[in-house]
């Protein structure tokens, strides 16, 4: 099993569980939960110390109990990854492309940081400075990611067909690193691919099993931003790496949530 930053692992487990909770965990039911990880309380707190900061949780008392509220950034954040997560959306070259432009006066230097880590996030590749690219189908989630942080009205975003001289399949790798990105996909079959040997695991084991999986995944759609399968390698190992996934899902997500809610409740 990968070894994973605690933060991460908490990260997932709000996207999991918080939600059918107010979007809240007690401190207690975080505590307990990250210890079937083998994770102490003292890395439990700094590690939530950091995403306060990050303005991704909000401490919240509730019922006379401390805990910690997902922000409501977050939660829009968290809705978007869903899709991106679970339904794996796929470009065809019929989606044509996005090209987002960007101008940011040298003042606001800050700005153009932060334009480039959200691009960065969301998936895009870099076709020259100041100039990122996405599959056509990225337009609506780059609209909403670009309102949410005030960046909108630096960009100007264009949807169309690519006329350059070079093959696509060359300019993808130019645009993207598509041979780190097949080691990741490959990383994450070989870590993942042995657990698809237990069929029917107790909701611990799922749980135990389920929440590293989907952390060491959920990384993944966002390098791949549905990058068109009929410009990639034939023998793309991203396709089998969803496959293990997919499969992982369907067989621990329930018994996982089941674990997941009998420690929350327990431990209020």
């Amino acid at each position: 099993m990968p070894d994973l930053p605690p933060r991460q692992l908490i990260l997932s487990l709000y996207g999991l569980y918080a939600r059918a909770e107010g979007a809240w965990l007690s401190v207690a039911s975080l505590i307990a939960l990250m210890a079937e990880f083998g994770v102490d309380g003292a890395a439990v707190r700094s590690s939530v110390s950091r995403l306060k900061r990050r303005g991704v949780l909000e401490a919240v008392r509730r019922d006379g109990s401390a805990g910690y509220a997902l922000s409501g950034e977050a939660l829009e954040v968290l809705r978007e990854g869903d899709v991106r997560i679970w339904s794996r959306p796929r470009a065809t070259p019929a989606d044509g492309w996005l090209v987002v432009v960007f101008s940011v006066p040298e003042t606001e230097r800050e700005r153009r940081h932060a334009l480039r880590s959200t691009l960065a996030r969301l998936g895009f590749g870099t076709a020259a400075p100041g100039v990122w690219v996405a599959p056509g189908t990225a337009y609506d989630e780059t609209a909403r990611a670009l309102r949410r942080q005030g960046l909108a009205s630096y960009t100007e975003l264009f949807r169309g067909d690519y006329l350059g001289s070079g093959e696509v399949e060359q300019r993808m790798r130019e645009w993207w690193d598509l041979d780190q990105l097949e080691k990741l996909y490959d990383d994450f079959r070989i870590a993942w691919e042995p657990a698809l040997a237990v069929r029917r695991p107790s909701p611990r084991d799922a749980f135990a099993a389920y929440v590293p999986m989907l952390t060491a995944w959920r990384r993944l759609p966002y390098l791949d931003p549905g990058l068109p399968l009929e410009h990639l390698p034939g023998d793309w190992t991203g396709v089998r790496a969803g496959e293990v996934f997919t499969v992982l899902d369907g067989r621990l997500r329930a018994p996982a949530e089941e674990h997941a809610h009998t420690v929350v409740h327990g431990a209020r």
